[in-house]
């Protein structure tokens, strides 16, 4: 998440203070990436050293007032037009849980899955839940209208990978089952072998990545 850009995005629309940029941070998000004040003007400070925001004198009640300089703008303008890159993803740690179970003596890994699907499925009925209110803000408009979208897009986002998510726990437990049944002809199958160390593959990352499409 890219807090810089964020904050650059908020101060396009005018000058902001510190604590303002972080209730609307959070407000466009629905608290999703919470911001404390001490984050907010660390990332000022260095936004203002690399030259684009500049401090822009202070409000009625004494607030240092923050705006976006032409290099920010332009900063700005090239973080929407680039697309997120992919090629190095951020590590996932249910993808690395579920990498270290394999084969690991004292876990079953499918209840390490199941744990995790219940969770999941919990997460998307909670977020769907939010959903419906954003809805309904939104359709009845209001001041706030446009954070009330934010933050629809955002839970939309959220759903939409919670739902990737269980396919994938669903995926991986058909995959351990699969690979459970071809255990006991595998030559590498030793009589006192773990379910678990039976069912793990040559590769552990065939568990894990959960390919669309693969068997």
């Amino acid at each position: 998440m890219s807090i810089r850009h964020g904050l650059l995005a908020l101060l396009e629309r005018g000058p902001r203070y510190g604590s303002q940029l972080r209730t609307e941070f959070e407000s466009r998000t629905g608290s999703t990436w919470p911001l404390n004040v001490g984050q907010v003007y660390t990332t000022l400070s260095r936004l203002e050293r690399d030259g684009m925001v500049a401090q822009g004198g202070r409000d009625e009640a004494g607030h240092e007032l923050y705006t976006i300089t032409d290099a920010g703008l332009a900063e700005l303008r090239t973080w929407f037009e680039k697309p997120v890159d992919r090629t190095s993803p951020a590590r996932d740690e249910l993808a690395i849980k579920l990498a270290m179970a394999v084969g690991a003596p004292c876990v079953d890994i499918r209840d390490v899955i199941q744990s995790q699907r219940r969770h999941t499925v919990k997460a998307m009925q909670d977020y769907t839940r939010l959903k419906a209110q954003a809805l309904v803000a939104v359709e009845s408009g209001g001041a706030r209208e446009r954070d009330d979208v934010a933050w629809l897009l955002v839970l939309e986002q959220l759903i939409f990978q919670t739902e990737a998510e269980a396919r994938w726990l669903d995926h991986c437990e058909a995959r351990l089952i699969r690979l459970s049944a071809l255990a006991p002809t595998s030559p590498s199958a030793s009589p006192g072998a773990s379910p678990q160390a039976a069912a793990a593959p040559a590769d552990p990352a065939d568990v894990t990545t959960g390919t669309p499409g693969a068997r």
